[in-house]
C-alpha cells in the first residue's frame, strides 16, 4: 500500500546498524548543594565541602559564579599561598572605602560594584602565578591613573607582587574615585 510501511521495516529502522554503534552511556550529572559556610557559592560535588577549589592558569581559584560576600570570600580563601592575604586586605579595604559595596565573583574574578545593580562594577580582582592583578575598568579617567595599562583604553590595572609596598592611601583614593564613575556591565 502507498504510504504505508510495515511494522517489520519500521522496528529494522530503529535499530542501529554496526556503522551506526550504540549510544553512549549517559553520565549522571553532579549534583550542587549549598554550602551555608560559602554564603551562596557552591560546590560540584555533595560531600566535597572539605576539597580545596581547582586552581586555574597561573593560581587563579576556580569559583562557581555568584553574588554578594559567600562566593568572594570563598575566592580570596582559595587564592594561594600569600595571595589569600593580600585578597583579604584588598576586600578589607574597598568594604570600608564604599559602604554597602556589591560582591560578585564572574569568570573566575570577584568583582565590586557601587549603588544599584545597573551601574555595573568598577573593579575586579584576579590571581596570575607571580602577582595580584586590579582592574579599574574605568583607570583611564582616575588621577593619578594606575600605573599598567590594558589593550583597553579605558582600563587600568595595579599589580601586586608579593614583597611589593603597597600604597594604601593612593589605593583607597582609586577606589573611592573609580566608585564614582559609571561601572562596566558584565
Amino acid at each position: 500500500m502507498p504510504g504505508k510501511t510495515s511494522t517489520t521495516a519500521t522496528k529494522t529502522a530503529k535499530q542501529p546498524t554496526a556503522q551506526q554503534g550504540t549510544a553512549k552511556a549517559v553520565k549522571p550529572r553532579k549534583t550542587v548543594a549549598n554550602d551555608p559556610a560559602l554564603d551562596g557559592a557552591t560546590k560540584s560535588n555533595e560531600g566535597a565541602a572539605s576539597a580545596t577549589p581547582t586552581l586555574l592558569s597561573g593560581g587563579n581559584p576556580q569559583i562557581a559564579k555568584g553574588y554578594g560576600d559567600g562566593p568572594v570570600q570563598a575566592y580570596i580563601a582559595a587564592m594561594p599561598g600569600w595571595k589569600s592575604n593580600v585578597g583579604r586586605r584588598l576586600d578589607a579595604l574597598i568594604e570600608r572605602t564604599v559602604p554597602g559595596v556589591r560582591k560578585a565573583v564572574k569568570w573566575n574574578s570577584p568583582l565590586y560594584g557601587a549603588g544599584d545593580e545597573g551601574q555595573g562594577w568598577f573593579l575586579s580582582l584576579h590571581c596570575f602565578a607571580k602577582y595580584v592583578k586590579v582592574a579599574f575598568f574605568r583607570g583611564s579617567s582616575l588621577d593619578p591613573v594606575p600605573p599598567v595599562a590594558s589593550k583597553h583604553k579605558d582600563v587600568r590595572y595595579v599589580h601586586i607582587h608579593e614583597n611589593d609596598r603597597f600604597d594604601e592611601a593612593q589605593f583607597t583614593d582609586w577606589v573611592t574615585q573609580a566608585s564614582r564613575l559609571p561601572g562596566e556591565r558584565m
